[in-house]
């Protein structure tokens, strides 16, 4: 197996989506919710970094009538609370201390939990994913990414891959540091469903002059036809909406590859629907320029096109391969 660079591991933070199949028995794929949600999630996080975070029961109504269905995540990172750094002040999140995050496994059982809590009809609104372990570990990441990314195409599971495209700060005119790897390991799996979180970006990792490019280039090759591109966080609407121009780009993008985005909002532990919702009206200058077709593909038909043609992939592997055998 080819390897994998160590800088680039340490930029994951690797999910696995179930698609419902630890939890959810029935064979029948779940329909959509009724198009009078306005969006579907395709990222969030039902608790902190201290792994506390708001009831599911109290998020279905956060969710309301405006949000159909929901791509479930806890934290897989635990922030650390040193005396020393941060005296009698708790931090509960990573910008709040120098302290540093550990991995936290037990979020899956956690967030396992909270889902099996629910009614079936409610269950149908949420896909639970799998975060809890440690990428950047050489033992469980460099010698087994691959091997599990294939496992996912095996069972028909989709992944979301959260990996920065480029360094903070980079130097004028460098190409991306960590593009080329991240493309080599996506070319390798074409069999499996992989959404590529932020687009690539991140906090300091800001968009490049050649951004949308760039990712242009990977949506017209068929290699990469396996590839999708999440617009969650308010920090990546932040770049796209900041001027007319840079929202006109990305709106431009979008138009040209309509089926390969999916919105969510990357909120953590919201209390309420607005906060819960900023994101998503943070892009409304975004929207505007949107086709009406592209719209509605972003905000909820690409989210249930992929999960709702991972079901039956699951329960059939499911089938094939019963517990205890």
């Amino acid at each position: 197996m080819k390897r994998i660079s160590g800088d680039l591991l340490h930029r994951f933070v690797f999910g696995l989506c179930l698609c419902l199949s630890l939890f959810c028995t029935s064979g029948t794929a779940q329909t959509s919710p009724p198009n009078q949600f306005e969006l579907n999630d395709s990222h969030f996080h039902l608790t902190n970094y201290v792994q506390e975070g708001t009831d599911i029961h109290d998020f279905l109504k956060i969710m309301g009538t405006k949000v159909g269905r929901v791509a479930l995540f806890g934290i897989p990172l635990q922030q650390q609370w040193s005396y020393q750094n941060s005296g009698d002040i708790a931090p509960t999140y990573y910008l709040q201390t120098d302290s540093p995050l550990y991995y936290y496994s037990f979020t899956d059982a956690n967030i396992a939990m909270a889902y099996r809590s629910l009614s079936k009809e409610d269950q149908a609104r949420f896909e639970p994913m799998i975060t809890g372990f440690n990428p950047t570990d050489m033992y469980a990441a460099d010698r087994a990414l691959d091997k599990i990314l294939d496992f996912a195409g095996e069972v028909g599971l989709v992944v979301i891959i959260h990996s920065d495209m480029d360094v903070p700060f980079p130097k004028e005119g460098a190409p991306p540091a960590y593009l080329d790897q991240m493309k080599a390991l996506l070319r390798r799996h074409p069999n499996t469903t992989i959404i590529w979180a932020h687009t690539g970006l991140g906090r300091v990792v800001r968009p490049i002059k050649d951004h949308a490019a760039n990712l242009a280039l990977i949506l017209s090759d068929p290699a990469f036809k396996h590839v999708y591109f999440d617009i969650s966080w308010d920090e990546v609407a932040k770049y796209i909406v900041a001027t007319p121009e840079s929202t006109q780009v990305s709106a431009d993008l979008i138009n040209r590859f309509p089926d390969r985005f999916l919105f969510g909002t990357d909120e953590v532990a919201p209390s309420s629907q607005q906060s819960y919702l900023k994101v998503f009206y943070q892009y409304e200058p975004l929207w505007k320029l949107l086709s009406p077709e592209a719209s509605e593909k972003v905000r909820k038909g690409n989210f249930a096109h992929l999960f709702d043609e991972a079901r039956p992939k699951v329960r059939t592997w499911e089938d094939s391969h019963p517990r205890g055998k």
